[in-house]
């Protein structure tokens, strides 16, 4: 089978079954399997396929057409220009996360030299080690109640080198904390129980993303503990969910009536991250 022929035929299976984007879906995995571009792949519609290619690719449609996620294939997610592995133990980081990550570094350069960070439910550790890297002064400390997802934070920070400046503690939200911090940033789990979810989403741990009926169970949880665990002049950021903006507002407001709230948009312009500053 020639590489063209077999790149639409791949492309009108996954079609067919409503994958979104199919025809990336399928350069995507043809590039895993062959090592090449997409750029390489295009140029070479003519190209024989060898009988190990056709197997590994069939085996990797075959993965996708189940609708298991694309980064759980590869084993890896590009977030913030890095990749960091995943697998089905942890979240897949997503791209409107990474408007987290610019807000936190921004206030951590005004708090202090040297900021002590902490990350609740740190998946991957993607949030954390990208602090850690972009910050080279700063001390994150990544948490997570689920000692799976540590085993995968850890092998990525393995990777990136910070195990001495990202610290790894099992527990739920700030329990496992072992002095106040400057900043925390979170990413909740934040889908009310009864949403229904794309096919992909069935796949991932539902520990990190079911909120309780209203999806902001542990938004008070955490609100609740938060206030002692923060060093003066401290910083809070939340991401949130779509339409979740006023309910969130409203609760950061009943426990943190002083400090200054402010709304960050994401590309799309809507309320994607609650920053809490408490002068």
């Amino acid at each position: 089978m020639r590489l063209g022929a077999a790149l639409r035929q791949a492309q009108d299976r996954l079609e067919r079954e409503g994958i979104p984007d199919p025809w990336l879906e399928a350069q995507v995995l043809f590039s895993e399997v062959l090592g090449r571009t997409r750029a390489q792949l295009l140029a070479q519609p003519e190209r024989a396929l060898a009988p190990g290619e056709i197997q590994g690719l069939a085996q990797l449609l075959h993965r996708r057409l189940r609708r298991e996620p694309t980064a759980y294939i590869l084993g890896r997610r590009e977030f913030y220009g890095r990749d960091f592995s995943v697998d089905p133990r942890v979240l897949i980081p997503r791209p409107e996360t990474e408007l987290l990550v610019e807000g936190a570094l921004a206030q951590a350069r005004l708090i202090a030299e040297e900021p002590l960070l902490a990350e609740v439910g740190t998946g991957s550790g993607a949030i954390a080690i990208t602090l850690a890297l972009e910050l080279p002064q700063a001390r994150v400390f990544a948490l997570d109640i689920s000692t799976a997802a540590l085993e995968v934070a850890r092998s990525n920070c393995r990777r990136y080198g910070v195990e001495e400046r990202v610290e790894l503690l099992q527990g739920d939200l700030l329990s496992p904390l072992p002095q106040p911090v400057h900043m925390v940033i979170a990413n909740l789990p934040y889908i009310p129980q009864a949403t229904r979810l794309p096919p992909e989403v069935s796949h991932e741990p539902s520990l990190a993303l079911c909120g309780g009926p209203d999806g902001l169970a542990l938004f008070r949880a955490f609100l609740a503990q938060a206030g002692p665990w923060l060093l003066p002049g401290g910083c809070i950021l939340l991401e949130i969910g779509a339409g979740q903006a006023e309910a969130v507002m409203e609760l950061v407001a009943g426990y943190f009536p002083q400090a200054e709230r402010r709304l960050l948009p994401d590309l799309a312009g809507l309320p994607r991250v609650v920053e809490i500053d408490l002068n």
